[in-house]
């Protein structure tokens, strides 16, 4: 029986005596077999290049990946992340895989990294990530004591997302509905009525939901957080044919993939017209405002939305509510209110 060796590569050759020859490599580029096709010494010499391919070198950078693609805080991370992180780890592999793990000690090893970063500068959140995922092996790596210090600690950053004009106003979320299939519809309703992440809503079970409050425990910080569900959102839910364990499906009732829904929502938008660049996340930002303009104050909406008080202040005071200009217009509604009592109070 012939077996088929996938990816051996073919040389032909002519000699000094005009005959011709030909050689076998395990990959182009790789070590060259032995023994004729098909016999046991070739098939040796095969068996032990792709065994060495796949044993990253001892030593190496390529090793440091290698135990960081084994640790539980790779295993730990969910399906989308582990497919980002492996592009930029082939891209880390490619650049530096052959550097001695003693180079990272030395002072000048982080400029090299550096250099690497800036190269990428034309694109530059692709430049952060990279740096990022670069840092994060490191980061594993001197926890576990294999290496004395992380060269990319605190890297700052070239990209910055400004996200200050990036609400979804009332005429957005109307525009949205108006072409959203159901499924879709009810995704955005339940992110505006629950200030939840994308993926903590795609997985969240009908078991979550006991017909008075949401409770679940959010993918990215651990965070546990129990969320009042509101008449138009409860009217939405006990209307909704459950068809799934999950809340969230797609028109053929089955659980939406992350790469299924972005591609539906993205459509939708278009199909809306929607072109300012809003982003599903937004809609966590923005329900944060819509508690805010009902009166809701930042201790109430950092429990409703499992955020940090911290980050409940940063997004009213730098991200959205500084440039609401309902909020300009309700403040000047209460200066003439106390103006007016004043007034009332002089004129006994």
């Amino acid at each position: 029986m012939r077996v088929h060796l996938k990816g051996i590569h073919k040389v032909r050759w002519r000699l000094a005596s005009g005959k011709i020859a030909t050689y076998y490599y395990a990959w182009r580029g790789g070590p060259r077999l032995v023994g004729d096709p098909g016999s046991p010494e070739f098939m040796r010499s095969y068996n032990e290049a792709i065994a060495s391919r796949r044993r990253p070198a001892q030593g190496k950078l390529f090793t440091l990946i290698a135990e960081f693609r084994a640790s539980s805080e790779f295993s730990s991370l969910s399906d989308s992340t582990k497919r980002a992180y492996a592009a930029y780890l082939g891209m880390i592999e490619s650049e530096f895989g052959d550097m001695p793990i003693e180079a990272l000690s030395d002072p000048e090893v982080r400029g090299e990294f550096k250099r690497w970063r800036d190269g990428m500068a034309d694109t530059p959140r692709k430049a952060d990530y990279a740096w990022t995922t670069l840092a994060r092996v490191l980061s594993v790596a001197h926890d576990r004591g294999r290496i004395p210090v992380n060269p990319c600690q605190r890297g700052g950053r070239l990209y910055e997302a400004d996200r200050a004009e990036k609400i979804w106003t009332e005429d957005h979320i109307a525009r949205l509905l108006a072409v959203a299939s159901p499924d879709i519809a009810m995704a955005a309703l339940l992110a505006l009525w629950t200030g939840q992440r994308q993926g903590d809503l795609l997985r969240l079970p009908w078991s979550a939901y006991d017909g008075k409050y949401i409770r679940l425990r959010q993918s990215k910080t651990g965070r546990r957080v129990t969320i009042p569900v509101g008449k138009r959102l409860e009217a939405i839910l006990d209307g909704a044919n459950r068809i799934s364990t999950q809340i969230l499906t797609n028109a053929n009732g089955r659980p939406w993939t992350s790469d299924g829904f972005r591609t539906s929502w993205g459509k939708t938008c278009f199909k809306a017209g929607l072109t300012d660049d809003l982003h599903f996340h937004d809609l966590r930002g923005s329900a944060v405002v819509r508690l805010a303009l009902a009166d809701a104050t930042v201790p109430q909406i950092a429990t409703f939305t499992g955020h940090s008080l911290k980050d409940v202040e940063a997004i009213l005071d730098k991200h959205y509510l500084g440039r609401d200009v309902r909020l300009a217009e309700d403040a000047v509604r209460k200066l003439e209110q106390k103006e007016k009592r004043t007034k009332s109070v002089k004129g006994r």
